[in-house]
């Protein structure tokens, strides 16, 4: 037998292709489904089986065009409607080979929430591994608060789908999770390729006490939603578009750009936060490579063109797959031969303003001080003395709160987020911005003066 685990960079997205035989099963697969095909090809596999272990929020699941390509049926968990696929409901069995898969449904983080137990027959009729979707990750659980009016009730059917479902397995059972750590679907989801039952059982700080505490800090828990969840949503219970028809992208002249920037393109330059301070096409957002999946869908609209630029352009085919797992199909190409083609060309340059903390004074009075982080970080880290709380991803949302007529000295934990925002205050017209290089941990590194965070 094989187990694969296939990791998508920025999303922290956990997918798998288990196989036994000659048969395959692929496990929450992603939108470019390129790799399940080359793995199962290169081992002699027949993917038979498409697992959901749920409707996912954070990416476009690739089960459709997956199903097409392999002739592979699809399964999810019985209570949601679905327009796609076929029901699985709790005690069922599907073969792979000499693999025996049981579905255990794991309500909690969405209703039709299921587990996935492999039995290898070939040796025991003990379990091996289970696959337990956002129900249960490495060192935290899933996600309970996407039903705001059923708190408490979700996260009680977490803690039970666990404890009654998952733990009873066994402590050798080897936990593959569909998150990693950095996903936006857990709080504090430890940095481990897998885990146990017995370990998690342990050491996961929400198993360590009873029910009525597991759900008190589930409420208390405090996660951002960004806007494109509500399109996941949609795709992933009625189908996304196929990738199959997609375009390349447009290598773009620096008149053209401006063309499409005129139409209403939404310009992302990948560059981190020097590069882009240091001139950058006006209007652009500046978002680096790795922080796409998490914030482009804070920005991006589903009805406008996206426009990429880069350097040198390495970045472009990772900046693309990871608009196409958020299902920003609409990428209406990139600036050929960089940025440096624009400033040969005499495009207009806009520029941020940069500091290192030794340049701040907490106290200037005309100063207004921006924290984006996280409100968690800032609770647990933190503050500047006097700064004022926006997240980055609700900078639009907010601009009310940040003064147009004085400097901003924007900062986050070390940073690229803080350079998003600038980025953000620049395009609607803030003329004296300043993002503090190295944000919070070169604050902290200085030894310099921090306030409560949760004031």
């Amino acid at each position: 037998m094989m187990i694969e685990r296939i990791v998508s960079e920025g999303l922290s997205h956990n997918s798998y292709l288990i196989g036994d035989g000659s048969a395959a099963a692929v496990i929450d697969p992603r939108r470019d489904i390129g790799i399940y095909c080359e793995i199962a090809e290169k081992n002699g596999l027949t993917i038979t089986h498409i697992f959901e272990t749920h409707r996912n929020e954070d990416y476009c699941v690739g089960s459709i065009d997956l199903s097409r390509r392999t002739g592979a049926w699809i399964f999810h968990g019985a209570h949601l409607p679905f327009a796609y696929g076929n029901p699985a409901y709790d005690g069922d069995e599907f073969a792979i080979g000499s693999l025996r898969i049981g579905v255990k449904e794991t309500p909690g983080h969405t209703d039709e929430s299921i587990s996935l137990v492999v039995i290898d027959s070939a040796v025991s009729s003990e379990p091996l591994c289970v696959f337990t979707g956002d129900a249960l990750f490495a060192g935290d659980v899933g996600r309970t608060d996407f039903f705001k009016d059923r708190l408490e009730e979700m996260a009680g059917k977490l803690y039970d789908s666990i404890v009654t479902k998952i733990l009873p397995l066994g402590d050798g059972v080897i936990v593959y999770p569909a998150h990693g750590a950095g996903s936006v679907c857990g709080g504090d989801i430890s940095d481990h390729p897998f885990t146990t039952v017995g370990y998690e059982r342990k050491t996961n700080p929400l198993l360590q006490n009873g029910r009525d505490e597991f759900v008190g800090r589930k409420i208390a828990e405090h996660h951002y939603i960004p806007p494109y969840f509500r399109m996941m949503e949609h795709y992933n219970q009625n189908g996304a578009p196929s990738l199959s028809e997609r375009r390349c992208m447009d290598a773009l002249s620096p008149e053209q750009v401006n063309g499409v920037i005129s139409a209403g393109a939404l310009a992302i330059d990948l560059r981190g936060p020097a590069g882009f301070a240091g001139g950058h096409i006006p209007g652009s957002l500046n978002i680096w490579k790795n922080g796409l999946s998490a914030f482009l869908g804070y920005f991006a609209a589903y009805d406008r063109p996206i426009l990429f630029i880069d350097d040198f352009n390495e970045n472009l085919p990772s900046a693309e797959v990871q608009a196409l797992r958020l299902g920003y199909d609409s990428v209406a190409g990139y600036l050929h031969g960089g940025i440096g083609s624009w400033y040969r060309a005499g495009g207009a340059v806009g520029r941020c303003g940069t500091c290192s903390v030794t340049d701040v004074d907490p106290g200037d009075p005309e100063q207004f001080i921006l924290d984006v982080r996280d409100i968690n970080n800032r609770r647990s880290m933190g503050a500047i003395p006097g700064s004022h709380h926006v997240y980055t991803g609700h900078i639009e949302m907010h601009l009310a709160e940040i003064p147009a007529d004085r400097p901003v000295l924007v900062y986050c934990d070390a940073g690229f987020k803080g350079s998003l925002a600038a980025s953000v205050l620049l395009r609607h017209g803030y003329s004296d911005v300043t993002n503090l290089l190295g944000g919070m941990a070169a604050w902290k590194q200085a030894g310099l003066p921090v306030e409560d965070g949760a004031a």
